[in-house]
C-alpha cells in the first residue's frame, strides 16, 4: 500500500488567515490595467479570522457554511427559482444564488472612496454592496456607502449590456434594477450603478456594481457586499478584461494572530513556466455559465483506482450534475455513490478504528492512538482529465490528538460535486479563460 508519513498535524479546519494591504502593479486606471495586462495582487481574510474561536468552533461553523452553500449550488445547478412577496402584494419569483463564501478581500468605493471588506465568490457574478438610503440593510462593521457622497457615481440604463446580463431586471425611471435571491432566503435588490473601484492607492473607474437598499437576511452578515470571480459579463474577471486570475490559498493554520495571508492575483502571473504545472480544460455548462466545471475522470487511493462509473462525474445534457471547482466551500462533496467507494476503501487502508462517535461533522473519522503525532494513511489521487492530482496528506486529513481523532475532510453529495478549498490549499490555482484551462501549481502560499 502506498502511503505518506502525516506528521504533525494537530490542527483542525480554518484556514484563518489576515488581510494586508492590496498592491496594485503598473496601472492608474481602467485602461492601462486593460491594456498592460499585468493586474493587481489582493491579500484575503478568511471570514472567522479574529473571532476568537476555537479549532473546533472554526470547523463547526466551516462546515455549516459549506453544507449551505452546496444545497444553494444544487439548486442554481437545477434551474430552481426562489419566489418572494415584495410589497406584499407582487409575487416575484427570481433565480437563486449561491452567494456567502468563505474569503474576504478588502475594496474601496467611490470619490473619495469608503473601504469595505467584501466576500469573493467564485460561484457568482455580481458585484454588489449595500447602499443608502436604506429600505432595510443588515448589520455590517463599516458604515453603508452613500452614493450621494461620491463624485463619480452613476447610474446604470436600463438600454446598457450590462443589465440585460442580469438574470432578473426590471426598470425604473430608465434606471436598471436588479433582485438577487440566495439559498438561505438572503436577497439583495436595488439598482446597477457605475464608480470607481480603489485597490491600495490605484484606482479603476467604471466598474459596474449592485447598489443593494434592501438587503435582507443573514447570509452577508461577515463583510458589506460580494466580489463575483465567476465566468459572466457582470463579474470583475469579465469587466476588467482579465480572462486570468488565479488565488493562493494557505496551509490549515490555528494561530488568528498570523501574519500569513491568502492571496488573489488578478491578471497575468509573472512567472508562467512552471515545472510541476499540472493543466486540464475547463468545462462549460450552458445551463451555468458563471461556474468553473472540470472533468474528473476518476480518484485512486493508494494503489487501487476505485470502480466509480464513468458517468459518475458527468455534466448531463440538462445541466445537472458534473464537478466545479469553488474557493467559497470548505471541503471536497462527491456525488454519494463515489464517496461511498472512496469511505469504504480509505477505510480498509487506514491501520485505525473508524470512530463512528466523532462529533466533528465530517462522515469518517478515525481513533488516534494515545501520545501519537505520527500516522500513516494512503495516497490520494484525483484524475482530472490530462491531469492527475496527487494531494499532500494535509489536504485532504485533519486531526486533534486532544480530541483523538483524525478525520477525512470530504463528504458525500446528491448532485452536483464539489472540489473544495481545504483541497486546494497550498496550491497556486490559474484560470485561463482564454484557453479555457485550469492549472494547479505546488505553492507555498505564504511566501508568495
Amino acid at each position: 500500500m502506498a502511503s505518506s508519513n502525516f506528521a504533525n498535524f494537530i490542527l483542525f479546519l480554518s484556514l484563518s488567515v489576515l488581510f494586508v494591504n492590496i498592491v496594485l502593479v503598473n496601472s492608474t486606471s481602467r485602461h492601462a490595467l486593460i491594456n498592460n495586462q499585468k493586474g493587481f495582487k489582493v491579500s484575503l481574510k478568511h471570514v472567522d479570522s479574529g473571532g476568537n474561536f476555537t479549532k473546533f468552533e472554526r470547523l463547526q461553523r466551516a462546515m455549516a457554511r459549506g453544507k449551505s452553500r452546496l444545497q444553494r449550488l444544487n439548486l442554481m445547478a437545477n434551474n430552481l427559482v426562489a419566489t418572494t412577496t415584495k410589497d406584499d402584494s407582487d409575487i416575484v419569483k427570481s433565480t437563486i444564488h449561491a452567494g456567502n463564501g468563505e474569503f474576504l478581500m478588502q475594496i474601496s468605493i467611490g470619490s473619495p472612496s469608503e473601504t469595505y471588506n467584501a466576500i469573493m465568490d467564485t460561484g457568482s457574478d455580481l458585484i454588489w454592496t449595500q447602499c443608502k438610503p436604506c429600505k432595510e440593510c443588515f448589520d455590517q462593521s463599516t458604515p453603508i456607502f452613500d452614493p450621494s457622497k461620491s463624485s463619480t457615481f452613476s447610474k446604470i440604463p436600463c438600454s446598457n449590456k450590462l443589465c440585460e446580463a442580469l438574470p432578473m431586471s426590471s426598470c425604473g425611471d430608465s434606471n436598471c434594477e436588479y433582485m438577487y435571491t440566495y439559498g438561505d432566503y438572503s436577497s439583495s435588490e436595488g439598482f446597477l450603478a457605475s464608480e470607481t473601484f480603489t485597490f491600495g492607492k490605484n484606482s479603476i473607474p467604471k466598474v459596474a456594481f449592485g447598489c443593494g437598499n434592501d438587503n435582507q437576511g443573514s447570509g452577508f452578515s461577515q463583510g458589506a457586499g460580494l466580489v463575483g470571480l465567476g465566468r459572466g459579463p457582470l463579474s470583475l474577471v469579465s469587466q476588467l478584461q482579465m480572462p486570468k486570475f488565479s488565488y493562493c490559498l494557505t496551509s490549515i493554520n490555528d494561530d488568528a494572530n498570523s501574519k500569513i495571508s491568502s492571496t488573489l492575483l488578478m491578471g497575468t502571473i509573472s512567472n508562467d513556466d512552471y515545472s510541476n504545472i499540472i493543466t486540464t480544460p475547463l468545462v462549460k455548462n450552458p445551463s451555468q455559465p458563471s461556474f468553473y466545471y472540470l472533468s474528473l475522470e476518476g480518484i485512486s487511493v493508494g494503489d487501487t483506482r476505485l470502480p466509480i462509473k464513468k458517468s459518475t462525474f458527468s455534466l448531463n445534457q440538462d445541466g445537472t450534475g458534473g464537478v466545479i471547482i469553488d474557493s467559497g466551500t470548505t471541503i471536497t462533496y462527491l456525488e454519494e455513490s463515489a464517496f461511498k467507494l472512496l469511505k469504504k476503501e480509505f477505510s480498509s487502508q487506514v491501520n485505525l478504528p473508524v470512530d463512528d462517535s466523532s462529533s466533528t461533522g465530517l462522515d469518517l473519522c478515525f481513533t488516534l492512538p494515545s501520545n501519537t503525532n505520527n500516522i500513516e494513511v494512503p495516497k490520494l489521487v484525483f484524475h482530472f482529465e490530462g491531469a492527475d492530482l496527487d494531494l499532500p496528506a494535509d489536504n485532504y486529513m485533519i486531526a486533534d490528538s486532544s480530541m483523538g481523532v483524525a478525520c477525512l475532510a470530504m463528504g458525500g453529495s446528491t448532485g452536483m460535486s464539489i472540489f473544495g478549498n481545504v483541497q486546494q490549499q497550498n496550491m497556486l490555482v490559474i484560470h485561463d479563460l482564454n484557453k479555457e484551462t485550469l492549472s494547479f501549481v505546488p505553492t507555498q502560499c505564504d511566501k508568495l
